[in-house]
């Protein structure tokens, strides 16, 4: 399964939502810091859980408007929840950053380039931890599994940025080939 899919089975799970109802849920909750879930790619999201019959939707009359589609779990639904929540907690998966990518290839640009640009990346990895910070605070109180999201969170992007700062060092205090 997926991290879309995780995260819109979840929601569903939480309570029976429609399609919008989903889209206001991950925009109030700041998901999408996370998690890739696109706008677009909730309904088709929501198509395939139905086609796997993790999910089952009926038509739930609109006060204005047309009815609309509600999805509700189904018991594979909240079995395969469980089954990915377990699977992401247990097991670490591989990050494919485009950080990696260039540092496999810095010597192919020069290094005064290659500084200024990891100074951008420094001043970005910056502005995403106030961020989140920001968000943090601004949705205080929050659950307990909620807080540990947010550390989380936090204590990744310290650790890159301070990661980023001691290799800019390193690279301004030596000829670095490039």
């Amino acid at each position: 399964m997926t991290n879309a899919e995780l995260a819109i089975l979840g929601l569903v799970v939480e309570q029976p939502r429609h399609g919008y109802e989903i889209e206001q849920v991950i925009e109030e909750r700041g998901m999408r810091d996370w998690t890739e879930v696109g706008f677009s790619s909730i309904y088709y999201l929501l198509k395939k859980l139905e086609r796997e019959k993790l999910v089952e939707s009926h038509l739930q009359e609109a006060d204005r408007g047309p009815a609309r589609k509600v999805y509700s779990t189904t018991a594979g639904g909240e079995e395969a929840l469980r089954a990915g929540v377990l699977d992401a907690l247990a097991v670490p998966k591989r990050c494919y950053t485009p950080l990696q990518l260039g540092l496999s290839h810095l010597p192919g640009v020069p290094a005064r380039e290659a500084i200024t640009a990891l100074g951008q990346y420094r001043n970005a990895l910056a502005g995403r931890l106030e961020h989140v910070r920001e968000r943090w605070q601004a949705q205080q109180p929050l659950p307990f599994f909620i807080e540990t999201m947010f550390e989380h969170s936090i204590t990744l992007i310290e650790a890159e940025l301070s990661w980023v700062r001691v290799l800019i060092k390193k690279m301004e205090g030596q000829d670095v080939q490039g």
